[in-house]
Parts: structure tokens; C-alpha cells; sequence
């Protein structure tokens, strides 16, 4: 089969693989229709992500078709349609009793990472019966996909830990795939004003067809100052951080009103300054964390009824072997307009 493999910092190829065979009896096969690209996966072509070993297939998002299972397998069957979790779940180690499944003992996010993954025509998924969702007749491709991991982290990660309310005003920094899941996922909760802040102009719009209220772009807005105004001098009641830089953090705890709630979603690989010493007063709640997927059949029935869209997040459509090429729009997202990327199997 063809996969596209990492062989070390900046280097990447679509190369023949061998085809992935049943190693436990409660693994599946799975003949991927679609995958996208993320941008963890463009941190580890940085070399952000050293536990990625050369020879490693990338990709932790997909739907397919099962194609073989082990004998261990009750839920799954061969033929059946599905969505590949980007977290895999033992379901019965410590960690995954308290669905705190990003940290199970034997999975949480391996695929792309410690095993191979899905930016490849068939993948191996451990612990299936847990770690695939069965798709209902009729359900949009593109919508299901982004099930595999941004709209869960958007919502587990921003909205949940964000504790967003009705009534809240909450702000969005960064309006990425995974920003933009989290100003659709917050509308389950009725905020009453959803700010969008970043500084591409062409994303700002994107939010603004989603749902934002008001957007602010700091390269030529100061945006404490609009807040102010906005919030009446108070600050907002909830700040979602979806980029992971210092700047972005910094925007958080400047902006946040005293009781509120800093949810960090962001991939932060670089250090960031805590004002501890304006914050301690304030009451405020910061929480970090990476995605359980645990919301991923509700909001599978959710995208089923209509009442979310996610396949609005797609930009760009390309062939699972054009991948190279949707590497290098994906890397250039500003300046292609591209947000997520749907790459279909011949």
C-alpha cells in the first residue's frame, strides 16, 4: 500500500508500505476513504515532536471501512463504516475508569505518533471495539471526519473545561480548525457574545459566518481595549486559548474578568509567563488538557440531527496521493485560505 512516512525533521514521502496486519486480537484493519492533515502533524515534520520515530506513517484522523478484526472484536465488524478516534482506549486501565482516555495505559494519541497512523490507504487500530465509531446511514463524509479529533477537542478542551454558560461572554483566540470547532461548539450553550481574535483577516470572516458576534484582529486593533468596551470594563467571562504561543496565553490573562475561566487548548512549545501576581486575586481558573474524545457519540448525534455542521470547516479537497501537495498548502494556510483539508482514497 502507499502511505506518506516520516523520515526525520522536514523530510516526508509518499512511498510504498507494507500492509498492516492483525498483531492483537482486539485490533481491526481499517481501508481509509478519508483523512486530513493536523497541525500536530506539522509539528512533528518540525521535529517538535521527537518520540516520533523515522519510518513512522503520520495521520491520526480518518474514516474507512473495516476490513479485518481479531477474534477479540465484539462491536465492530468487517464492513462496517467508520470514525477512527484520534485517541485510542483500552477502556479498563486506570486512567481510562475516570475517561481520562488521552492517558490510557495501553493507547491515548499513538497513531501517528508510536504507531503508524492513517495518512495511508489502511491502518491497524488497537483496542477497536473502543477506538471506532460506527456511522450511521446517510451522514455526511466530510462532517463525520472531523469527529476524529478537532470538533471533540474544541468542545472537551475549550467549551467543557472552559465552562461556558448562557449568557457568558467568551472569547476565541485563534480562528484555526480547532478554534473555529470550539465557536461552534460553545453555541450548545448560548453564550450571549462570542469574540473571535486573530490576525487573519479572511479567517475573522470565517468566524463571523460561524457564529462570532464581534472579531478583533490585534495587528491592527488593541484588544484589551476592545474588550473593555465591550464588556463594560469587566473583562470576559471565559477566554479560550487555540493557538499555543506566548502571545495568545498573555491575551488570556489580560482579558479574563475576576471568577472567569482560562482554557488552554493551544500546543504551546515554548515557555509562557504566568502574571501570578495579577491573577491571584482574581479568582480566575486555568485549565489545560489534551482530548478524551468521551463526547464523540454525542456529537456524532448531534452533526446526525443538524444541529452542528463541522463539514463547514473544510476548504480544500485532494486525492490521498496528491497528500505532498496538501502538505504544502496546509503548511501555507493563510495564504492558501485553508483550513481543514479532506484527502479522499482512490
Amino acid at each position: 500500500m502507499k502511505a506518506l512516512v516520516y523520515h526525520g525533521a522536514g523530510q516526508k514521502h509518499w512511498e510504498e508500505k507494507a500492509l498492516p496486519q492483525i498483531i492483537e486480537s482486539t485490533d481491526a484493519i481499517v481501508r481509509i476513504i478519508k483523512t486530513t492533515i493536523c497541525g500536530t502533524d506539522l509539528h512533528i515534520l518540525k521535529g517538535d515532536v521527537p518520540t516520533v520515530d523515522k519510518g513512522r506513517i503520520l495521520g491520526h484522523e480518518g474514516i474507512g471501512i473495516v476490513e479485518n478484526i481479531g477474534k477479540s472484536v465484539r462491536n465492530i465488524k468487517v464492513g462496517d463504516k467508520v470514525i477512527i478516534s484520534c485517541i485510542t482506549v483500552c477502556g479498563s486501565c486506570n486512567y481510562c475508569k475516570r475517561q481520562l482516555y488521552s492517558h490510557c495505559e495501553d493507547g491515548g494519541w499513538i497513531l501517528g505518533h508510536k504507531i503508524d497512523g492513517t495518512q495511508a490507504e489502511q491502518v491497524r487500530i488497537p483496542h477497536a471495539d473502543n477506538s471506532l465509531h460506527r456511522l450511521p446511514e446517510g451522514i455526511n463524509e466530510d462532517a463525520a471526519l472531523m469527529l476524529s479529533d478537532i470538533l471533540p477537542t474544541g468542545f472537551e478542551i475549550g467549551v467543557i473545561n472552559g465552562r461556558v454558560q448562557p449568557g457568558h461572554t467568551i472569547a476565541l483566540i485563534g480562528a484555526g480548525p480547532v478554534g473555529l470547532s470550539a465557536l461552534l461548539a460553545s453555541q450548545f450553550y448560548s453564550p450571549a457574545h462570542i469574540i473571535m481574535i486573530d490576525t487573519d483577516d479572511n479567517r475573522l470572516h470565517v468566524a463571523q459566518q460561524f457564529g462570532a458576534n464581534t472579531i478583533i484582529n490585534p495587528a491592527r486593533q488593541n484588544v484589551v481595549a476592545e474588550i473593555q468596551k465591550i464588556t463594560d470594563g469587566i473583562g470576559v467571562d471565559v477566554a479560550i486559548e487555540c493557538v499555543g504561543i506566548p502571545a495568545t496565553f498573555k491575551i488570556c490573562q489580560d482579558i479574563i474578568t475576576a471568577g472567569g475561566y482560562i482554557a488552554n487548548v493551544g500546543v504551546h512549545g515554548k515557555s509562557v509567563e504566568l502574571h501570578l501576581e495579577e491573577l491571584w486575586i482574581k479568582n480566575i481558573t486555568i485549565t489545560t488538557g489534551l482530548v478524551n474524545t468521551s463526547s464523540t457519540p454525542m456529537l456524532l448525534k448531534s452533526v446526525q440531527s443538524g444541529k452542528i455542521s463541522p463539514e463547514k470547516l473544510v476548504t480544500h479537497r485532494y486525492l490521498l496521493s496528491e497528500i505532498e501537495t496538501a502538505y504544502e498548502v496546509f503548511s501555507n494556510a493563510a495564504q492558501e485560505k485553508a483550513l481543514k483539508i479532506v484527502l479522499t482514497s482512490e
